[in-house]
């Protein structure tokens, strides 16, 4: 049971994050019309990307170190606790449909589990030994990348999950909306976005939950463009799980080749679906077995199985 003496402690912590800073100025929101609230959350919400903008050199870095790893096989894997931890989820549910990666690529784990996501699990947040636990579930590797989020920068499970995988060898990147935070001084990598005080007072769903929301995106896209994941801007590896993504697949390939819907059918259909495959049959005059070594050969990079096909032909 936490004494009276710890909770001192923590909020004494608390007291010195720029993340849970009182606002004097906004002391009356809730006396304003529902209209000015509005603009002066959104004012607030404009000042994230220039916070992030300031991290961009060790963001890329970050990046680079995590797309050598995940291009000799090894996986990116982000944990947190709470918002942080729902935000690392989120990235790694959406790269398997917009990168055709495998769902155990790219992993989120959430102090408490899954019910976490929906409900909040006591305590959990708090342990260092859990996150090394659930890491060590995952058989971690050299290869690996652990991104520890947390907009305090002093969460347990985040800085245990990265102390735990750099120990391992693993590389780290800490990401988080305080300066000199200890979650950053634990990683390899550690991204410091201070977005400053909240429109509600601790409430780091918000600005803070947005600055990570951006760098996750930015940490996930940029690796998987990095390793050949797209052509351009176009999302070749698409995987085409429902109607409105065959749709969008057949839209790539046009975009891609220019080619007609009757030639664009042909060739998704010699290369089972696969975008990128079909894309290089069209472009590269190939048949569909022929793409598929080429694109093997090139782990992948539509371009250089392009510049092989022209050298072949």
């Amino acid at each position: 049971m936490t004494s009276t003496a710890d909770h001192a402690d923590l909020r004494a912590q608390l007291e010195t994050l720029t993340t849970e800073a009182f606002r004097p100025e906004l002391a009356e929101i809730d006396r304003l019309s529902t209209l000015e609230i509005a603009r002066t959350m959104n004012g607030e919400d404009a000042t994230v990307p220039a916070a992030v903008a300031e991290q961009l050199p060790r963001i890329a870095a970050a990046i680079d170190g995590t797309a050598a790893r995940m291009a000799r096989g090894g996986r990116l894997i982000y944990a947190g606790a709470g918002t942080a931890g729902r935000l690392g989820i989120l990235d790694a549910s959406e790269c398997p449909p917009t990168f055709n990666t495998a769902p155990e690529e790219v992993i989120g784990l959430i102090a408490g589990g899954p019910p976490a996501m929906v409900t909040a699990v006591e305590g959990a947040e708090d342990s260092k030994d859990l996150a090394a636990a659930e890491l060590d579930a995952l058989a971690l590797t050299a290869d690996d990348t652990v991104v520890g989020i947390s907009a305090s920068g002093r969460t347990p499970y985040a800085i245990g999950a990265v102390e735990h995988a750099r120990a391992q060898g693993a590389l780290t990147i800490g990401l988080s909306c305080n300066a000199g935070s200890a979650l950053a001084a634990a990683a390899d990598h550690g991204i410091e976005v201070v977005v400053g005080p909240e429109l509600l007072t601790g409430s780091t769903r918000l600005k803070a939950g947005t600055a990570q929301k951006l760098v996750l995106n930015m940490l996930s896209t940029i690796t998987m463009i990095r390793l050949g994941k797209t052509y351009g801007n176009l999302m070749v590896d698409v995987r085409a799980s429902n109607e409105k993504l065959r749709a969008r697949s057949r839209r790539i390939v046009a975009l891609a080749t220019g080619a007609s819907d009757a030639e664009i059918e042909d060739a998704l259909t010699a290369t089972d679906g696969e975008v990128k495959n079909a894309i290089l049959t069209l472009l590269g005059a190939v048949d569909g077995p022929t793409a598929a070594r080429l694109l093997a050969d090139s782990q992948g990079h539509l371009r250089a199985a392009l510049q092989a096909a022209a050298q072949d032909s």
